[in-house]
């Protein structure tokens, strides 16, 4: 299971924690951003692994792990701009704790409760998306609106900016995905594709699905792809930046190809051991996103044990917090399945609504 390598991959810290040299990117941040990288890498990882919890618990009705994927989701997010427009799928948990989403609204979505804010504090972050690939449309569209509204190629760079999406290997395979390249293409859209590919949709994995690399696709439409070590913090803000500066300029459109690994379930409701071998996962786990950057900076005396010591206690606090607000969220009424969908609900919903509401009572009815 080897890595890919040349100039074609952009890597600039290897998995032992060794910074890399690369002959296009590099990273220019200092080992306290790095640091700050790695809490909140952490802290993606506790909330992750308490959101499972809680579904196993009833909680929730279903939750997607980002287990391995925190570097590719945090690096990216560090380069995202005040005018960015955000798009995410349905796994971005660590781009909605770098913006400052409120985690416990986030889980409201997956208790079947509520929707998350897309403008959430200010920053503009979409709601998750359950369409696979729909939603790449819709950042086309967001992005060729902002270009009609004069927000790309100003000579005040924080007079720009640029919309951002994310998808998986997986939603590479639909329509969507492809019409959103064409139009991003014909049109010169300022917008970042960001793949992360984690080399499993759902139970198929990539090499069924590309027979070449998937960052080679942007080719074929007329616009940059390139390879990024996902697992590599370092490299994916460098590369994430790189694209949303050329975008924001008016460059147009880049295809990021963020190659990680899915640790844990696809969802709350596969079984990835029926599917995948043991040394494939053991494999990856040599190559945690979160150890290499510790490794690093434990090497650089940036850090030491009391520094990760009080970070356990915030990722413990985090956890803490989100078990407590998720419990007290509200109960989901099936009544309100139909409330959320129109202003004005139509008539033929209302009876259908209705109609639901007497069989759930029918049942309460016989139990008595």
């Amino acid at each position: 299971m080897p890595e890919p390598g040349g100039e074609d991959f952009v890597q600039l810290l290897d998995p032992a924690g060794n910074r890399v040299e690369h002959p296009d990117f590099h990273y220019d941040g200092s080992d306290a951003a790095i640091a700050a990288s790695l809490r909140d890498m952490v802290l993606t990882r506790r909330f992750d692994s308490e959101a499972t919890a809680l579904q196993r618990k009833g909680e929730l009705g279903l939750w997607p792990p980002s287990l391995g994927q925190e570097a590719a989701q945090i690096g990216s997010a560090r380069a995202i701009g005040p005018n960015d427009e955000v798009v995410p799928s349905y796994r971005e948990h660590g781009v909605a704790l770098c913006m400052g989403v409120d985690l416990v609204a986030l889980l409201g979505l997956f208790r079947g409760q509520a929707m998350v804010d897309y403008d959430a504090r200010g920053k503009h972050f979409h709601p998750y998306s359950w369409v696979i690939g729909g939603h790449t449309l819709l950042s086309v569209g967001i992005a060729m609106g902002m270009q009609r509204d004069g927000m790309v190629g100003n000579d005040d760079p924080a007079a720009n900016g640029a919309a951002i999406v994310y998808f998986g290997d997986g939603a590479t395979s639909q329509g969507d995905v492809n019409e959103s390249f064409v139009f991003a293409s014909s049109f010169g859209a300022p917008v970042v594709f960001f793949c992360q590919n984690n080399q499993w949709a759902i139970s198929e994995p990539i090499a069924l699905q590309s027979r070449i690399p998937l960052y080679k696709r942007a080719s074929g439409f007329g616009f940059p792809g390139i390879r990024v070590d996902g697992n590599d913090v370092l490299a994916s803000e460098a590369v994430t930046r790189w694209a949303l500066e050329r975008a924001r300029r008016g460059e147009g459109p880049a295809l990021i190809e963020a190659y990680t690994y899915r640790m844990g379930a696809h969802t709350t409701s596969d079984d990835p051991t029926k599917y995948r071998r043991k040394d494939e996962v053991e494999y990856w786990a040599q190559r945690d996103p979160i150890e290499r950057v510790k490794a690093y900076l434990l090497r650089q005396g940036a850090i030491d044990q009391a520094w990760l010591d009080d970070l356990a206690a915030q990722a413990d606090a985090l956890a803490e917090d989100i078990r407590a607000r998720c419990v007290a969220l509200p109960e989901p009424q099936l009544g309100e399945l139909w409330e959320r969908v129109y202003a004005e609900t139509p008539h033929h919903l209302i009876a259908q609504r209705d109609e639901y509401l007497a069989y759930t009572v029918s049942f309460e009815e016989a139990a008595e």
